[in-house]
């Protein structure tokens, strides 16, 4: 009996219209570009801004870029389309998207208490991004102060970064972003990202041209892009790339997720994902070599830390001509990527609100305000914020990732994984799909789980 020809057109065309979770009528991006750039605006911050440049001087310059990119490419099209296509299916953030796959697959609700960790990871996480964000708006006035020339950096930040020393910039960033939310996703998220994004991308290649010019700003560009071998071959390098790479993208089974949780079916992911690692990586990039050749062009430590942010290059851009003005474009560029960043943080919380007690959008953000202002005033000492980021970093936001990814392309089925992802897609996927997500993808985020307690010192 002849074998019956196989239609793959037919056949992946039949995967689209299999049944798929529902719930309440839910607020969308309107547009794959609003949500492209609202999932940037996600990615692109303190991670980017604040750590890559600090990863990129301690371990060797181009011999950390190479596995951080690398690194970058396989979580993109794994974690992150994972993170966007699970929240998309289930029509929830981590609570429910958790809840319905136990619910679905084991037949219970365990689900639904896991979900709270990445929850309570991501209202952890913007209540001390907030605090930075107080920093930030801080230092924007110190820049516009006449004075300047006058007042230390190093002494300036050592007076705010205390107990209670800087509360009304902090609730004023506190204020800006939550009120900014109130206005839901389409209305609020979304256009927020359509503006601040691409001022960002603005704004700091203004200061990469300027560094470009600065004396001795080339030997930044050969520590950058010159390959370190005894670094390169230095396994510690490939644990910080590939841990940097996950925070730069935001993969925490909370932020990525929820922002699916609100896309269109008829939207491809694999586009949109490639979107993010993309103007990721161009972000990350771009502050490398602007505060890189900054930094060797004034002779300070490359390795300093999260004093590069506030204490070196405020002392960089003082002695700079010009400095002020190119100080303030440098904060208003971090400020603008600190806001994208919290307003997708404080999304996951205030959703898990909605979803959990039925309140309503404004109720819900009012609520998480509240908390975030108490608790966040008790934290604005910076080594306790250090302290608790690296708990959270540690044991909180890797767990998250790990859980969302086992519920998606194990739980759920490499089956399911693919039908949700190839919605919106004109082709069905490649045979990479199954070992690149539900094998390479779960494999790095249990290592750097793994790691990161075994190398923490911590416990």
């Amino acid at each position: 009996m002849p074998s019956k020809k196989v239609n793959l057109k037919q056949t992946f065309k039949n995967s689209q219209t299999l049944p798929d979770f529902k719930s309440e009528t839910r607020d969308s991006f309107q547009s794959k570009l609003g949500f492209i750039l609202a999932c940037i605006g996600s990615a692109v911050g303190m991670g980017n801004i604040w750590m890559f440049p600090y990863r990129v001087g301690q371990q060797g310059g181009a011999a950390f870029l190479i596995p951080y990119l690398l690194f970058v490419i396989i979580i993109g099209f794994s974690g992150v389309i994972g993170e966007m296509a699970f929240g998309r299916a289930m029509k929830a953030g981590p609570i429910g998207a958790f809840k319905k796959a136990t619910q679905k697959y084991l037949h219970n609700n365990w689900g639904y208490f896991l979900g709270f960790i990445p929850v309570f990871g991501s209202l952890v996480s913007a209540i001390l991004y907030s605090v930075v964000v107080g920093w930030i708006i801080r230092f924007i006035a110190f820049f516009l102060a006449p004075t300047i020339t006058k007042i230390d950096p190093s002494e300036y930040f050592n007076s705010i970064a205390g107990n209670f020393s800087n509360v009304p910039s902090h609730l004023i960033g506190l204020l800006l972003t939550l009120s900014i939310m109130v206005f839901g996703i389409s209305k609020g998220i979304e256009n927020l990202n359509k503006i601040l994004m691409p001022a960002f991308f603005v704004l700091f290649i203004i200061l990469a041209i300027r560094v470009a010019f600065l004396p001795n700003s080339t030997n930044g560009y050969i520590y950058l892009f010159n390959i370190n071998w005894v670094e390169f071959y230095n396994p510690k390098t490939w644990i910080f790339a590939l841990g940097q790479a996950f925070f730069s993208l935001s993969i925490a089974g909370s932020g990525t997720l929820i922002y699916g949780s609100y896309l269109k079916d008829n939207v491809n992911i694999i586009s949109c994902a490639k979107n993010v690692v993309i103007f990721d990586t161009v972000a990350a990039l771009l502050a490398a070599v602007t505060i890189i050749p900054a930094i060797f062009s004034f002779g300070y430590d490359l390795q300093s830390g999260p004093a590069l942010m506030f204490i070196a290059m405020p002392n960089i851009f003082k002695q700079m001509p010009l400095g002020q003005i190119f100080a303030l474009i440098f904060f208003l560029a971090i400020l603008f990527a600190a806001l994208t960043s919290l307003v997708n943080l404080f999304e996951t919380p205030i959703e898990a609100l909605q979803f959990t007690f039925h309140f309503s959008r404004a109720k819900s953000v009012t609520i998480v305000f509240a908390i975030s202002v108490i608790v966040s005033l008790f934290i604005e000492n910076a080594a306790i914020l250090s302290k608790w980021m690296d708990i959270l970093s540690i044991y909180i936001i890797p767990l998250g990732a790990l859980l969302a990814g086992i519920m998606f392309f194990w739980l759920c089925g490499s089956k399911f994984a693919r039908q949700q992802v190839e919605k919106g897609l004109k082709k069905p996927l490649g045979k990479w799909f199954k070992p690149l997500t539900k094998y390479v993808f779960i494999g790095l985020t249990l290592i750097i789980y793994i790691l990161g307690i075994v190398l923490s010192g911590i416990g």
